[in-house]
């Protein structure tokens, strides 16, 4: 079985974070595990409290993964602080991880802001270049370019700009933008789009984990970065498809929607 290691924070209301990561690499029948980097107290309202790991017990959870249960690609998603981060890229360059990808989260669906400003530019110089791919959404891909994006034309700019800043792969999410969910991604100066059907479902919490997590899935199972995005758009309309809803404000999708209800005993 291949394996997927999620390197995040844990959502206590189970849409986002590590629980949405190990749900969505469950789905697709991919081994998770995880390394938590922070806790927080959140639900589909907002984020009410956020508590950092210390970046030893960070290393140590890294140490522990990496030496038994070697992942074949890694997400990464909540890192709050510039150290933390700098522990994370020193670990991933040590064990030689492969296959990662960064989404780069630094506003949660709800609006709360989940970064500090200091680790803005830490995560741009020590841990993104390690990426495969990064996923900004819009506000973070006008955090990480410097400009505002208002349509397409805009995202490939942006693409290009992050590209180039950064060295590696970019999927702009359009999902910020008021047509349909459309993605670009910039690879190697090539410029791809990825048009899903935008879903009449205000329930989006962990949209962003779960996107970049199953790109992880695709990529651990040996697919192209063309076809682990496709399969992963397939699996979040699946999700936002299920139309589940929980919770007062943007609730979590259905990271089960793909796996058959248990047989029942008459």
């Amino acid at each position: 079985m291949k394996t997927v290691l999620t390197i995040a924070g844990s959502d206590c209301s189970g849409g986002a974070g590590i629980q949405a990561d190990i749900k969505t690499i469950t789905a697709n029948k991919l081994y998770a595990s995880s390394v938590i980097t922070a806790l927080t107290a959140q639900n589909t309202t907002g984020v009410s409290g956020i508590f950092e790991v210390s970046p030893e017990f960070v290393a140590q959870q890294l140490d522990s993964v990496f030496t038994d249960i070697a992942p074949d690609a890694v997400k990464v998603g909540m890192v709050s602080s510039s150290d933390i981060i700098k522990v994370i890229a020193s670990q991933l360059t040590r064990y030689n991880a492969k296959n990662i990808v960064v989404d780069p989260v630094m506003v949660a669906t709800s609006g709360s802001r989940l970064i500090g400003e200091s680790a803005i530019e830490t995560l741009i110089s020590t841990l993104i270049p390690l990426a495969r791919v990064i996923t900004p959404n819009i506000p973070e891909s006008e955090v990480l370019c410097g400009f505002s994006i208002h349509n397409e034309d805009d995202m490939v700019k942006a693409a290009r700009a992050i590209a180039d800043k950064t060295g590696v792969a970019v999927l702009v999410k359009g999902g910020h933008l008021v047509n349909d969910a459309v993605d670009c991604l910039c690879e190697d100066g090539h410029i791809e789009w990825y048009a899903s059907r935008r879903i009449n479902n205000p329930n989006t919490h962990g949209t962003g984990c779960t996107l970049s997590s199953a790109i992880a899935c695709g990529l651990a199972r040996g697919m192209t970065l063309a076809e682990s995005i496709h399969c992963a758009k397939q699996y979040l309309t699946g999700a936002l498809e299920a139309m589940l809803d929980l919770g007062a404000g943007s609730g979590p999708m259905d990271h089960t929607w793909c796996i058959p209800e248990p047989a029942q005993n008459n």
